[in-house]
């Protein structure tokens, strides 16, 4: 090909190598310059244009790509139309992309002209979505490159291919142990059942037994019978050893255990098994939540039907570290003790005491008497005779009186002006007044009259970042109450939220980070919004 500045002359059948705009003059690159160009470059006073000329043995972009696209084409890919160089390959199915990535690196070293880029090997893929491109960067390729690049492809039959969805009917065992909330099952059924949707998968069949291995050979035996074609098993407690009680109940099922462990984070504890034929896996505790994790590598391999062998799991492990887990060990200041207890952890209380009280009407419940005290200073005063040091108070609508309501007690008022905005914004300005020795918070509202100083200890000696106990919450018969105790590791996230809500979604969000502490009674549930809630709050207190 030849390449180089002409007159405009000279450009007739050659091809614009860059775009000119001058005065009314528009060429845009790639354009063919034909009799009606050069009159238009003339006019517009151009002297000189870089242009593109095939000679003899040369293809031109377009063909080659289109031709180099079809040859690495195999089962479920659709090949575009090329233009401009460039021709994209399409998934004509939902499946898992499959690339001989050996094939794709040896077709990329025949010539620096030819490129064919893919999206990686094993993604899952929706109908219709682009899955790989091939780029001729000059505007003309030399024959030879391109039937190098058709040899090669023709050598891998095919380099891309998209494996169809092949397991459709899916079965979950569950195991249980005394503390694991129904909660806990209820919601790794929803977000297992999510996560096969895309496939087409369903769970036909559902068990939950005690975490034995007798128990549970006989579930896993129930459900091949059920029709099950893969079967997951959500353990109670994490597999430990190729002898711990999964993996050894799908022995005495009559299974063999393939592989346990992978390199891949979180997702390490990862086992997989076949029983007659039919994949059973041993979820990670990751699993249950709805991010990626090396439980998604492998699902969606299997439900397309693609063998997953040891040397492809222990071939994950570059590019394995998913993502930080906020249950991982972070860097020490100064090496730990060697022996010793826990350490104490220093933990501040927030208290929000700044919301308008639209639903008290003209009262600001921060101001309504129990006992004759103030809410929000009975809410202080438990803080004060917690472990939670300091005690700061977010204060907004009404600041002076709910500072003169707390007067004489040792807490740190921070005044939040922007309280019109929400909830958001006051925790924003209780954390920011977080002390930077402490290691966490406590999240106390102002009106909760019934949490009292004894509940915030117990959450605050739950509170164990070392042991992945970062957030700590209080349960009543599996619902979720307040106060919480967040780790600083949260405190970014917390400055983030912004608007009338609070930072529910984010425990949500960091499932293996959340500890519960059963506790009784409805206080940690019960807030005052309403003259009917104080009303019945007053009652409950004084019958107590």
């Amino acid at each position: 090909m030849k390449f180089g500045p002409v007159a405009p002359r000279d450009a007739l059948g050659a091809t614009a190598v860059h775009s000119i705009r001058q005065g009314e003059l528009v060429l845009k690159k790639g354009t063919l310059i034909g009799e009606a160009e050069v009159a238009a470059l003339n006019a517009a006073g151009v002297k000189e244009i870089v242009v593109a000329r095939l000679e003899p043995g040369d293809v031109s972009e377009d063909q080659a790509a289109a031709e180099i696209a079809a040859s690495v084409a195999g089962e479920g890919v659709r090949v575009d139309h090329a233009f401009t160089g460039r021709c994209n390959l399409f998934a004509e199915t939902a499946g898992v992309l499959v690339v001989d990535k050996d094939a794709v690196d040896r077709l990329n070293r025949i010539d620096e002209a030819v490129t064919l880029a893919t999206l990686a090997a094993f993604k899952p893929v929706v109908e219709g979505e682009m899955i790989a491109t091939v780029k001729i960067i000059p505007f003309a390729v030399a024959a030879n490159a391109r039937d190098q690049a058709v040899a090669e492809a023709a050598k891998a039959k095919p380099v891309i291919r998209v494996a169809p969805y092949t397991i459709r009917k899916l079965g979950i065992v569950s195991t249980l142990l005394p503390g694991l909330s129904p909660k806990v099952v209820e919601k790794t059924l929803k977000i297992t059942a999510a996560r096969i949707a895309p496939a087409g998968a369903s769970i036909v069949a559902e068990r939950c037994v005690p975490h034995e291995q007798a128990a549970l050979t006989r579930a896993i035996d129930e459900l091949r019978k059920a029709g099950a074609e893969l079967t997951i098993v959500f353990g109670a407690s994490a597999i430990a050893d190729r002898r711990d009680v999964i993996p050894a109940a799908i022995a005495a099922a009559g299974g063999e255990i393939e592989h346990f462990g992978m390199p891949v984070d979180p997702g390490n504890l990862m086992l997989i098994g076949r029983l007659n034929g039919a994949a059973v896996v041993g979820a990670p505790g990751c699993a249950r939540s709805p991010k990626e994790n090396g439980f998604d590598w492998v699902l969606m391999r299997l439900l397309a039907g693609l063998p997953v062998s040891r040397a492809d799991i222990t071939g994950m492990g570059v590019g394995g570290l998913l993502m930080e887990i906020v249950t991982r060990p972070q860097p020490r200041t100064e090496p730990p003790p060697e022996k010793g207890p826990k350490k104490d952890q220093r933990v501040a209380a927030v208290v929000l005491a700044a919301g308008r009280s639209t639903r008290m009407g003209a009262v600001n419940k921060m101001l309504a008497e129990i006992g004759g005290k103030p809410l929000v200073r009975i809410a202080a005063e438990q803080a004060l005779a917690s472990r939670a040091k300091p005690v700061i108070v977010v204060t907004g609508h009404e600041r002076e009186r709910v500072e003169a309501a707390l007067a004489g007690l040792s807490v740190r008022f921070v005044h939040n002006a922007g309280y019109a905005d929400g909830l958001g914004t006051s925790l924003k300005a209780g954390i920011a007044a977080v002390p930077e020795d402490a290691d966490g918070a406590i999240v106390c509202l102002g009106d909760m009259p019934q949490v009292d100083a004894a509940l915030i200890d117990r959450l605050i000696a739950a509170f164990d970042p070392e042991r992945g106990a970062l957030v700590v919450v209080p349960s009543i018969d599996g619902r979720r109450g307040n106060p919480v105790v967040w780790s600083r590791r949260f405190f970014h996230d917390l400055m983030s939220i912004t608007g009338d809500i609070g930072a529910r979604h984010l425990i949500g969000s960091y499932a293996e980070a959340v500890a519960e502490v059963p506790v009784v009674g409805a206080g940690a549930l019960t807030d005052v919004d309403t003259p009917e809630s104080l009303s019945a709050v007053k009652a409950e207190i004084e019958r107590a």
